[in-house]
């Protein structure tokens, strides 16, 4: 599909993919020896149009899909492929796994419809023991409502353009079946604390949980669903040392692999200032804004190896924090992030209108007071909002590096926001939350002042809560040949060259940031870790191709930050 002014832009991984796509374990934090992908080449039909082939897991609308078409809000996309399971493949059950689907999918295997669900970000399955044959016939239907607005969708928008993004569709992330006992391990939830872990498991099996940790393997009970973990000189995680502790879960013919990590999150002032503390010690979370866009994948990168690629340029350049922006990843993201080191402040995404005056203006320019009882009324949307949160926080929970709740970002679907809080307080316990980042703040139910900062220089006055500078800088250089959008650009402050935008970058670190950690700054999140279509503010190129900065330069400006932090 050709695009007047907009440039086919891949990654290197993109360029070299080849083979089945994304064929690692979807699901690392409950990982059993039964896993068969079906990533690859299906068949789609888009509304009325002929079938052609299409490359799961990339949404229709990516370069990597081999569509690359718009699928109009509303339309019916339907997925066929046929599938055979390898001798000794079936244990006693077979489930039939879908990473995510935007947004609602129904599916049929075999003549027999299987399920339906609804929402785009999170995991599902279905068993299809009782529908398989020798040769298995698959279709998903899949609709994408967009202009609904009732279901998240995150920063897409049918008419994309400055901030707002070309939406996905359909079938965005892994499609696999594993095989399992008839009476399986269906959840693992895992509390972590200062001395070890505690392990609940549902169904509420016994048996034992086997710990690895290096050479030496220690045998926990499992009783009734309940395992509880001590160690008597635990090694902590943290982004300078990110030990994971690897177990077995076995009961009966079931066995599953996770692993956990001993940190803690607290807050305590230092010198009449609250703090946010990592393990009981203040920590300043040096983060970026992490949109989780490439260029040729949109939603869905070429590889599941360009996470690591991001965060380990990000942790070379002195960063230790990422907010994860009103997107969920596939748990390969988190799973990278916990053993590379790497603390993720994850959002929840956004539904419901936005509105330019309502949303940007008025708290950009005249207040941020303002009670939102009234706001997103639409009882079908404020239930869908906190249906995908419940999702997103059930699935990601045991992920050590996720320490950090946003709820609402800048008003966009804000709604009851004190209540929010405290049914968010009910699903954990243990991480920090952000009610309202950045703009409303209805009645102070947050554990953190969160505030944005783009049109004014960055200035903290300590209250009686932590303070996070929860997007700030955001400024633009275009990098000749790695540009999307070739006739128009947006972010904030224009520069022509690399040393000047690392100038200006470094300088506002240096002159804003460095003095307000006196006055109160517990972190602050820089937009952002790439150029994502028109925004040009990026420390990498939307292909990954340029980092913009010298990491050792920006090694040593995080390093005065630590520093200036461990001198409170």
């Amino acid at each position: 599909m050709k695009r007047p002014g907009l440039a086919d832009l891949y990654t290197q991984e993109g360029k070299n993919l080849n083979g089945t796509p994304w064929d690692v374990y979807p699901r690392p934090q409950m990982k059993r020896d039964s896993y068969l992908t079906l990533n690859g080449t299906w068949q789609i039909r888009i509304g009325e149009a002929q079938k052609r082939p299409i490359l799961v897991p990339f949404s229709p609308e990516s370069l990597l899909s081999g569509v690359h078409e718009t699928v109009p809000s509303g339309t019916m996309m339907t997925y066929e492929r046929t599938f055979t399971l390898p001798d000794g493949f079936v244990r006693d059950r077979v489930l039939l796994h879908f990473g995510a689907v935007d947004q609602e999918a129904t599916v049929y295997l075999n003549g027999q419809k299987i399920g339906t669900h609804v929402g785009g970000y999170e995991a599902f399955s279905f068993d299809i023991t009782d529908a398989l044959q020798a040769e298995n016939h698959l279709i998903v239907e899949a609709v994408d409502r967009l202009t609904d607005e009732v279901l998240p969708y995150g920063k897409q928008c049918e008419k994309r353009g400055g901030m707002w993004y070309t939406p996905v569709s359909g079938i965005w992330q892994s499609v696999w079946l594993e095989s399992v006992p008839e009476n399986a391990i269906s959840h693992l939830k895992i509390f972590p604390h200062e001395k070890g872990a505690s392990i609940t498991v549902t169904p509420a099996v016994s048996g034992e949980i086997l710990l690895h940790d290096g050479k030496e393997k220690r045998v926990f009970a499992l009783t009734d669903g309940q395992a509880h973990i001590v160690l008597d000189e635990p090694v902590l995680w943290s982004p300078e040392n990110p030990h994971l502790y690897y177990f077995d879960v076995i009961s009966g013919q079931d066995k599953v692999t996770s692993y956990f990590a001993v940190r803690t999150l607290s807050v305590r002032e230092i010198n009449g200032i609250p703090r946010i503390c990592l393990n009981g010690e203040p920590y300043f979370f040096h983060g970026l804004l992490d949109q989780g866009y490439y260029s040729d994948g949109i939603y869905t990168p070429a590889s599941p190896t360009l996470y690591e690629g991001d965060i380990l340029t990000m942790k070379r350049m002195g960063f230790n924090t990422l907010r994860k922006h009103i997107k969920v990843e596939p748990e390969q993201f988190y799973y990278d992030c916990d053993r590379l080191g790497m603390i993720v402040f994850q959002d929840m995404v956004n539904n419901s209108d936005y509105g330019f005056i309502r949303d940007t203006v008025i708290p950009t320019f005249l207040t941020k007071k303002r009670k939102d009882r009234h706001l997103h009324k639409d009882p079908a949307s404020r239930e869908a909002f906190r249906a995908g949160a419940v999702s997103t926080v059930e699935q990601l929970y045991n992920h050590p590096s996720i320490c950090y709740w946003t709820i609402f970002n800048e008003g966009w679907g804000q709604f009851l926001s004190d209540e929010q809080y405290h049914f968010f307080r009910t699903l954990d316990t243990s991480r920090i939350i952000d009610t309202t980042s950045g703009w409303f703040l209805a009645g102070g139910e947050s554990d953190v002042d969160s505030q944005h900062v783009y049109f004014k220089p960055v200035k903290i006055k300590a209250g009686k809560k932590p303070v996070i500078v929860s997007e700030f800088g955001g400024y633009s250089y275009a990098v000749e040949g790695h540009v999307f959008n070739l006739e128009s650009s947006y972010g904030y402050g224009k520069y022509k060259d690399r040393k000047a935008w690392e100038d200006a970058v470094i300088g506002l670190y240096e002159n804003e940031i460095l003095p307000a950690i006196k006055c109160g700054l517990c972190g602050s999140v820089y937009t952002q870790v790439s150029d994502v279509e028109d925004e040009i503010n990026g420390f990498l190129t939307y292909d990954r191709a340029v980092c913009k900065g010298e990491p050792a330069r920006f090694k040593e400006m995080a390093e005065s930050l630590y520093e200036a932090y461990r001198n409170l």
